[in-house]
């Protein structure tokens, strides 16, 4: 990886753990509020592209693997990777490269409707799809029920899809993604 490149991933890392400081919004059925953290991942993949996307979710991940307090509340520690939000962060890294990689397949022809569309499908359905049955093993209740528990959170992300493929679209001319179509 260049340096540029380790710069942009450690910069959305950065970014997603700003994000953290936004408060979260508990929600009292469900045990993982409802965070502006996933806004960075989705804004990762459409903007970073699959690569770089990934390894700032990983970078992210490993920072709060070793206790810095990068997750929504100041929280980080083992101990939140292997509770309630377990598996919606651990498929953030996923998300992020799946959104990077269909965003740079699209990107001759990217429009905002489509990075919406990228955004709805691997930065809302994917992470829940991930994230909901791990909640519900972890706290002992059916996958049927976290799954249902996790459309709480479509508004809210819906928002955050819409935001990350305006915001991206915004800045097409500078993403790693545009140098990389120009320069291949």
């Amino acid at each position: 990886m260049k340096t540029k490149e380790l710069v942009y991933a450690a910069l959305f890392a950065a970014f997603i753990a700003v994000l953290g400081l936004i408060p979260p919004l508990p929600l009292a059925f469900i045990p993982v509020p409802i965070t502006a953290q996933t806004l960075g991942v989705m804004l990762a993949g459409c903007f970073l592209g699959k690569r770089m996307a990934a390894f700032s979710l990983i970078i992210f991940i490993i920072l709060a693997a070793i206790g810095l307090p990068v997750l929504v509340g100041g929280r980080g520690g083992l101990a939140v990777l292997v509770g309630p939000s377990a598996g919606y962060i651990f498929s953030w890294p996923i998300a992020a490269f799946c959104i990077g990689w269909a965003s740079e397949k699209l990107w001759p022809q990217v429009k905002t409707w489509k990075l919406l569309l990228i955004n709805i499908v691997f930065g809302v359905i994917l992470v829940s799809l991930i994230g909901a049955p791990v909640m519900a093993l972890i706290t002992n209740t059916s996958i049927w029920a976290g799954l249902l528990g996790a459309v709480s959170y479509l508004p809210g992300d819906l928002i955050k899809a819409i935001i990350a493929a305006i915001v991206a679209m915004q800045l097409k001319a500078i993403s790693p993604i545009e140098e990389k179509m120009h320069n291949s």
